[in-house]
Order: C-alpha cells, then sequence, then structure tokens
C-alpha cells in the first residue's frame, strides 16, 4: 500500500464536437477574468475611467500571452523559429501533419518582460501617468493569476518535479511513468497564493502604494525567489542544461530578484518640474 502518493491522470479537455476545450486554457480564461475584476476595484479606488480599464485588460492579455510564447521559444524551444515558425504563434502544429494543439509553451519570464513592456505602452498612449503606477497595481492581480497557470500545468502534466526518490508524490501517468515525482507546479501555485495575499494587503492596508516602485519590487522579489527555490525539485526543461550549476529558470530569475530589490529599496522617483 502506497499512501504517499496520487496517480495522476486527468481528461486535459472536454470534447464539444467540434472545438476541444482544453483546460489549461481555461485556467488563463480564470486568470484574466479574475484580473480583471480586481483591477477593476483598483481603478475605482484610484478614480480611473472604465475606458482605460478596458484598454488596459487588452494590452494585458496581449502582451502576455505573446511574450509567454516568445520567452519559451527564445529561452526552451529556439528550434521551432526554423523548424516550425508559424506555431510560434498558432495554436497548430504544422510539423509532421497539421495538428491543433493550443498555446502549449508558456514561459513565465517572457511573460513578466512583456507585462513591462505592455504596461510602458498602455500607459504612454491611454494612461499617461507613469509606468511605476501601473506596474504597482497590476502586479496584485498578475500574482494570483499565476496561481491559476501553475494549475493548468498540472493538470497538462508539464513542468513536473524531479523523481522523489520515496513513495511521496505524484505519478506523472501521462508521462508513461510509475515513480512518483514533486508537484512542483502545485508547489508554485501554492506559494503564489501568498504572493498575491501579501501584496493585496500592502495595497489596500498600508501606504506602500504611494511608495512609487515598492509593490512592483516586492511582487518580482517574492515571486522569482519562490522560482528560484522550487527550480531545486523541478525537472530541467532543457535536458541539455540538466548539469548546469543553476538551471535556466534560475538564472533568468536572479535578475528580477536583484531588479526587484532595487525598486524596493534603492529606487528614488524623479521629482516632477513645475
Amino acid at each position: 500500500m502506497h499512501l504517499l502518493y496520487i496517480v495522476w491522470d486527468p481528461v486535459k479537455y472536454l470534447d464539444l464536437g467540434f472545438f476541444k476545450l482544453h483546460f489549461y486554457s481555461v485556467m488563463w480564461i480564470v486568470a484574466f477574468i479574475l484580473g480583471f475584476y480586481i483591477m477593476k476595484r483598483i481603478y475605482k479606488n484610484e478614480g480611473q475611467s472604465e475606458e482605460s480599464l478596458d484598454s488596459l485588460f487588452i494590452y494585458s492579455v496581449l502582451g502576455i500571452m505573446l511574450g509567454a510564447r516568445l520567452g519559451h521559444v527564445i529561452f526552451y524551444q529556439p528550434e521551432l523559429i526554423t523548424e516550425d515558425f508559424f506555431s510560434i504563434f498558432l495554436p497548430f502544429k504544422f510539423k509532421g501533419g497539421f495538428e491543433f494543439t493550443g498555446f502549449q509553451g508558456l514561459a513565465s519570464h517572457g511573460a513578466a518582460i512583456a507585462m513591462i513592456i505592455s504596461m510602458y505602452l498602455y500607459n504612454k498612449k491611454i494612461l499617461k501617468k507613469s509606468v511605476l503606477w501601473i506596474l504597482d497595481r497590476v502586479v496584485v492581480p498578475v500574482a494570483l493569476g499565476a496561481v491559476f497557470v501553475r494549475i493548468g500545468n498540472f493538470i497538462n502534466s508539464e513542468i513536473v518535479g524531479k523523481f522523489t526518490n520515496s513513495d511521496f508524490g505524484v505519478v506523472f501517468k501521462q508521462l508513461s511513468e510509475t515513480e512518483p515525482r514533486h508537484p512542483a507546479q502545485l508547489y508554485e501555485a501554492f506559494c503564489y497564493i501568498f504572493v498575491f495575499l501579501i501584496l493585496f494587503y500592502f495595497y489596500w492596508k498600508t501606504k506602500k502604494s504611494e511608495q512609487q516602485g515598492f509593490l512592483f519590487g516586492l511582487f518580482l522579489v517574492l515571486l522569482w525567489t519562490i522560482r528560484f527555490f522550487v527550480e531545486f525539485v523541478k525537472k530541467a526543461q532543457v535536458d541539455a542544461r540538466e548539469d548546469w550549476f543553476l538551471n535556466t529558470g534560475q538564472w533568468l530569475s536572479i535578475p528580477f530578484v536583484l531588479i526587484g530589490l532595487y525598486f524596493m529599496f534603492a529606487y528614488k522617483p524623479k521629482k516632477e518640474l513645475n
């Protein structure tokens, strides 16, 4: 009897006949809907218009999805550029036969970079305040969205942990395995709940939202520190890098943590000229 591990073999989608509804996609949709609701409360509190909120939603969805996809390709699967270029931007696979795949292969580091760029463009064209003003607020729903994205990864049996070499863990049956692995996706999802709660508390219950860059920096430090340590029990996404002192995800996380510390403790906003 093995009571410490579970065998994970879920249904990944609902077959609607004309369309397959992937639960991974549903998790992204839930993340964006909840994010919209949270930002609606924040914008109401800040006296911002609903029109600017609608534009924020569009910039966020396009920026994060495009950045997450490009980040995966650049950091983890660059061969797609030459072998199956159109699959980078379309939810289809063309190499080896045409197949609908949905948008698989999304990197959080790419999403983070794209979020910053898209918020810069949004602020410049729509909000016209400061890019850090919007970043300090948008990180609150983004942290919650990260929870659902990792749950989606768990449903897909992807971004799995290393073998536990014990009776503890999850057997990912769809990987044709019989030994339990660390459910690294759930470790991250659980920790990200606390990132969201901490940011939510600091925005609503303290004056830290008035310290430009602090909440953005706190988000970077908390989220990427968690990511750095969870990577120790996560299977390397690129096999050739398994023997590196740190894996790709960890090397990419370090700059985000350092940037976060800078905005929390060292950044001084420029004084506005009268």
